[in-house]
């Protein structure tokens, strides 16, 4: 990794160790170092300058060193800092931490050149950061919904419409639809197109946390809250900040943590399981689920006050069997993008195949079309996909289309096992290739729903 350009400040009265230490950064020469002997004179400095990293010396003439520490977390929480002492008593250095400083040195012979290595340190822990803000901005930048949802029916017009107003402003979203209908990817596509789109977009399924930790999951915890929290955890929230948090299955959530939740989006603010003290957040919510939430209130399973603060703006994805010829646009997608990814021929679906996908219903929507057509890719002889390559079941089992429920979870056992089949019992490739859980994988093997040959 290329030495990385760094901004110093060394706030330090003994002119002599002010200069030991200079010197000693100088040596870098991507390194710019700005030294200062009191900590007002750095303070005043900062409305021209940010720093990327700052030692301080503890005794100052004009102030404490906490006190200036203090002043200095309160204007640069993110910038590390570097207290440098003569004293060696180890409950000021550990005070001196728990206030949040970086690292605490006591002057001895080798002081400089610890400095150096933590500035190098510093330096690579930087250019990550703005490594990844690049990064995000890249993908915003091609993240471009009109190509990443697929579809010129008039329904997906219609939803790509909503997604361009809903990326204006931060009004919560909440998207709604069969399971399938590629409600997460509709979330992205708002993010980032939005002026949050350099920040993180985080996803959580709600159903996939269990119960007992989705509390500290959301919000985090500190440090002895209960057996096993060893360390503080940042909940989900917090790892949101300035971007995007997106709730999937937000029905699955309890009550109890629905007036949590509450409370939270009223206040802007959360308490970290076993905390004294609000965390204030920044973060955009959007949340999905396959139910109707509305139905959820009136059995008196999701609480109506939330219901309303998270309504905002309602998205509602249109099932694949709504959206005509988009089937077919999706399926040639789904066959060229596994093609590219498996270094394989690109393949082309037959007359005869392409009018099997359009006559099927698709009850598990994209997801399970995706997996059909990879599967059919697997199967294939020669460069054509053909009818007998595309498992579609419907026809197989009409007692199941008539229960609905029952009749997507056939339909999901059947897309398992035709992959474990074709791929000889590996389930955590079929899970990876099926983007589900190896544990549900795992479950329906032990609910003989399905089985590895």
């Amino acid at each position: 990794m290329p030495s990385p350009s760094l901004t110093v400040f060394i706030i330090e009265d003994n002119a002599w160790y002010s200069e030991l230490l200079a010197y000693k950064l100088s040596q870098n020469p991507d390194y710019t170092v700005r030294q200062f002997a009191s900590g007002q004179e750095c303070l005043k400095h900062l409305a021209s300058e940010t720093p990327d990293l700052i030692t301080l010396d503890y005794s100052l003439p004009d102030a404490s060193g906490e006190q200036i520490m203090a002043q200095l977390r309160e204007r640069l929480p993110e910038v590390p800092i570097i207290v440098i002492s003569a004293q060696e008593d180890v409950s000021t250095a550990i005070d001196m931490l728990k206030k949040g400083a970086y690292d605490y040195f006591v002057k001895e012979a080798d002081t400089a050149e610890r400095l150096w290595f933590s500035a190098q340190k510093v330096g690579e822990q930087l250019a990550l950061r703005r490594e990844n803000a690049q990064l995000r901005q890249q993908v915003g930048q091609k993240f471009d919904p009109a190509r990443s949802i697929v579809g010129t029916s008039p329904k997906i017009k219609e939803l790509l419409a909503l997604i361009e107003k809903a990326a204006r402003t931060s009004i919560t979203v909440s998207l709604s639809g069969e399971t399938g209908t590629g409600k997460e990817l509709a979330a992205k596509a708002i993010h980032y197109q939005s002026p949050r789109r350099d920040q993180p977009f985080v996803a959580v399924n709600v159903a996939a946390v269990p119960r007992d930790l989705i509390e500290s999951e959301l919000f985090g915890h500190e440090k002895g809250a209960f057996t096993g929290a060893v360390t503080r955890r940042v909940g989900y929230f917090e790892q949101a900040h300035g971007g995007t948090l997106f709730l999937d299955e937000i029905a699955e959530l309890d009550l109890n943590l629905q007036a949590k939740l509450l409370r939270v989006l009223q206040e802007r603010e959360l308490m970290r399981v076993g905390g004294t003290k609000p965390v204030a957040f920044d973060a955009r919510l959007m949340v999905a689920t396959h139910r109707d939430l509305g139905e959820e209130v009136k059995e008196g399973h999701f609480r109506q006050d939330l219901y309303y603060r998270l309504l905002g703006l309602p998205i509602v994805l249109p099932p694949l069997r709504e959206r005509g010829a988009d089937v077919l646009l999706l399926a040639e997608t789904f066959l060229r993008e596994f093609c590219l990814h498996n270094s394989m021929p690109l393949l082309h679906f037959s007359e005869a195949a392409r009018q099997k996908v359009l006559q099927y219903t698709f009850p598990g929507n994209v997801r399970e079309l995706k997996a059909v057509v990879e599967l059919a890719a697997v199967l294939a002889e020669g460069d054509t996909i053909t009818p007998k390559d595309l498992s579609l079941r419907n026809t197989l089992h009409p007692e199941a289309e008539a229960n609905g429920q029952e009749s997507l979870r056939e339909q999901v056992a059947g897309i398992v096992q035709r992959h474990l089949d074709a791929h000889n019992g590996n389930i955590l490739h079929v899970a990876h290739v099926l983007k589900i859980g190896k544990s549900t994988i795992y479950r329906m093997i032990q609910n003989n729903e399905v089985r590895v040959r």
